[in-house]
């Protein structure tokens, strides 16, 4: 059953993201030209009203809604992400779950670590009761040799490492790309903007001041947006890496505990035998 969520947890995964992106570009059009685009933020020149951001940043061209929404789409996935790495995290503090499987595998208390992984849930939860029901499996399996054993609990571990993982890191490289993309197409608003505000000052033959520092604002509007949108896309990328890296030593600890107990438990059979 396990096994059979992780898949339908990653294909929903992938339909999120490709239900998000077209909706985020639609309702960032949409905020873009009905609320931004108002006429109510205009006088009739056709020019911001003194005061009206929303008038201003219209006025930042096409590049704009792009960049809004690159932001809805940081702001978006990274509430997925937030989600889905909670869940992963399981219901209870993963240093106390640690603390408590590694008690339990001390007095090789099988089944009472079993109920701690089936009450934690999560990716650690998860991974740790596969390798332990696979340690009940191999433990009473004569046919194998103690290095077999063990070789067996850590390809399980791999394994159950290798199905939830994915789960957890899944569209964080959508994170990463919004990161370095939304910066970019920023500099390509404002560099538009700039062409377009000396071009005119060049085509109306006399200079003015105040038309040139309207055009530079309103350029100036894209950088803004670009870089809003990517420092939102580092800070949560590098925040759910972070999670991610404390979820994976966990799973190697408590898998270290694991393979340590089992030969420790074997080398004692092994004495009785001999003695």
């Amino acid at each position: 059953m396990e096994n059979q969520a992780i898949p339908q947890k990653s294909k929903f995964s992938s339909t999120f993201a490709i239900l998000v992106i077209p909706i985020c570009l639609i309702v960032a059009h949409l905020i873009f030209y009905l609320v931004f685009g108002s006429a109510s933020n205009f006088e009739p020149t056709g020019e911001p009203k003194v005061g009206n951001y929303f008038g201003i940043v219209y006025k930042g061209g096409f590049i704009v809604p792009i960049l809004m929404s690159f932001f809805l789409m940081v702001i978006t996935f990274s509430v997925e992400r937030f989600i889905t790495i909670n869940q992963a995290y399981g219901s209870g503090s993963l240093d106390n779950f640690v603390r408590k499987v590694k008690s339990f595998l001390s007095s090789n208390d099988i089944n009472s670590a079993i109920e701690a992984c089936e009450a934690q849930k999560g990716s650690l939860g998860n991974v740790t009761l596969s390798v332990l029901k696979k340690y009940k499996s191999v433990a009473s399996d004569k046919s194998l040799s103690k290095d077999q054993k063990q070789v067996v609990l850590q390809k399980e571990l791999e394994e159950s490492t290798a199905l939830e993982l994915p789960i957890l890191e899944k569209n964080l490289t959508i994170l990463a790309t919004l990161a370095s993309v939304a910066t970019l197409v920023g500099l390509l608003g404002t560099v538009i903007g700039m062409i377009k505000a000396f071009a005119a000052l060049a085509s109306s033959g006399t200079p003015n001041a105040e038309a040139l520092a309207t055009g530079i604002s309103e350029a100036l509007i894209n950088t803004a947006l670009g870089i809003a949108s990517s420092a939102f896309a580092i800070i949560f990328y590098n925040l759910f890496t972070s999670q991610i890296d404390t979820l994976t030593y966990s799973i190697d600890e408590v898998g270290f505990s694991i393979n340590q107990n089992f030969a420790a438990h074997n080398k004692e059979k092994e004495s009785a035998v001999l003695a």
